[in-house]
């Protein structure tokens, strides 16, 4: 079968060009993660608002606070197992013979946290480079209201690829030495030192791991770095194998996730309990400064 999306990420005008085709299904997936006030400050809300006062034609909202994640986990934004993941995606129109654009107003995170759940599954996504942000700035038109046609689509049968989540027993090997990898932190600087407050009760990274801040893989304009810039990025990561991301709830894990495979990397897992799984644990260890 032939794919229509040309990779993982795409840009305005790829989706201007391919905007009525009916196989193609585009989300926002915004939602609202305000900076902690004080250490344990969690507060997270659905972008749904935003979205239904402005909006790429024809998306729908992928809402990640209820319909997009496990209410059983215990942390937030916890991936659903695979059908349940289907049939969620079945309500938004996603399903057999489909493919999906993902976009977000937030810097590009939340799209790749649905692009990462989907490539999880074998749904063919990709996501817009830039965001709204980079389809207003082209001038294309936007759309404003939450009705949208009831979506009547056959949930795909989920095919999980092996690898890409990684549970709190392997980070901690990997942590500890007792297994191959190299961890990587994908929270902004402050975050990983522990400088600054943190969404959990304790500050500090994953012992044993490195700092790639998602969102310095970024332009200013929330564009995707060239790979040769990538690449820069990357070289703090070293040779190691695989490479397992994590931040505070598996979101901008997912971005750098997005810019590792931009570069070629086949070994890219995301721990999805990230650090709001690991810091309710006082026997796992935290460290501080960078």
């Amino acid at each position: 079968m032939t794919t229509l999306l040309p990779g993982p990420l795409v840009d305005h005008t790829w989706l201007a060009t391919h905007l009525d085709d009916p196989r193609l299904v585009v989300l926002d997936a915004t939602a609202l993660l305000p900076s902690p006030r004080h250490d344990g400050d969690h507060r997270s809300a659905s972008g749904r608002a935003g979205w239904a006062e402005r909006h790429i034609p024809g998306s729908r909202h992928a809402d990640l606070t209820r319909d997009l994640s496990d209410p059983a986990a215990p942390y937030h934004f916890a991936v659903p197992a695979p059908d349940a993941l289907a049939a969620a995606l079945a309500r938004l129109g996603v399903g057999e013979g489909t493919e999906v654009v993902v976009y977000d107003t937030g810097g590009g995170i939340w799209a790749a946290r649905v692009w990462w759940m989907l490539r999880a599954i074998s749904v063919p996504a990709a996501v817009l480079d830039g965001g709204l942000a980079a389809w207003e700035s082209a001038g294309r038109p936007v759309a404003a209201g939450d009705r949208v046609p009831e979506p009547a689509a056959v949930p795909v049968t989920p095919v999980p690829r092996h690898g890409l989540w990684s549970d709190i027993e392997e980070v901690a090997a990997i942590s500890r030495g007792e297994r191959p990898g190299v961890l990587v932190c994908a929270l902004p600087s402050g975050g990983y030192a522990g400088s600054v407050p943190g969404r959990y009760s304790r500050r500090g990274h994953i012992p044993g791991s490195v700092s790639l801040p998602g969102r310095e893989l970024l332009d200013d304009a929330g564009r995707v770095l060239a790979a040769s810039e990538l690449a820069e990025k990357a070289r703090a990561l070293g040779d190691a194998s695989p490479v397992v991301l994590y931040c505070g709830g598996g979101i901008s894990a997912a971005g750098a996730a997005l810019a590792l495979t931009l570069l070629g990397r086949e070994d890219v897992s995301v721990y999805d309990g990230s650090l709001e799984e690991w810091s309710k644990d006082p026997a796992r260890p935290l460290e501080l400064g960078g």
